[in-house]
């Protein structure tokens, strides 16, 4: 699983997450380990659920996470301002910088650079909804598909306006974080 930087109240913190179970995790915080398990199936409309952190609940409240962002996450009563960093693994390109397409041989596995116009996961999760199909034409910012990564929905939107070349995932498969889901032109 990655490690993130993340600032809380602008102290840096070097987090890194492993998956122990279906809601498990155990999240190294600067080199002290917690065990984390999400207590409830799905975040409600208001982004409000309870974790339990080393056998303590808590009641978490936070709008969508986005990265290099600063959001308000309310945790009981106390409110702290957390900036997520880029996560120190190889960032997937989400926007349409050109880069070439290329597929290399490596110890029997391929690996595939993102083509210019290529829309990739973010993060590593399932796809619940795929919202567009080939041939359709989108707008900037329209919502590509819906990616569920730890119990929190993810909507992949477009950068820029175009028409849907490829579509590579379909709903309930599962996306590695850097894998070209769509192609736009």
């Amino acid at each position: 699983m990655p490690d993130y930087e993340a600032l809380i109240d602008g102290k840096p913190r070097k987090i890194e997450l492993t998956k122990t179970a279906q809601n498990s995790f155990t999240a190294d915080v600067d080199g002290k380990p917690h065990k984390i398990e999400l207590q409830t199936e799905k975040i409600d409309p208001e982004r409000t659920f309870t974790i339990r952190i080393d056998d303590k609940a808590y009641k978490i409240e936070m709008p969508k996470i986005e990265r290099e962002k600063i959001i308000p996450v309310r945790v009981e009563e106390a409110t702290f301002k957390v900036e997520i960093k880029a996560s120190n693994r190889k960032q997937a390109v989400t926007s349409f910088e050109p880069t070439p397409m290329e597929s290399k041989r490596k110890t029997g596995a391929v690996r595939q650079v993102a083509a210019e116009g290529a829309i990739t996961a973010p993060m590593t999760g399932k796809i619940v909804k795929v919202k567009v199909k080939k041939g359709d034409q989108v707008k900037a910012n329209q919502a590509l598909c819906i990616i569920e990564a730890m119990k929190m929905e993810n909507e992949i939107n477009a950068t820029r306006a175009g028409t849907v070349r490829e579509v590579n995932v379909a709903e309930g498969s599962s996306v590695s974080e850097g894998e070209v889901l769509f192609i736009l032109t």
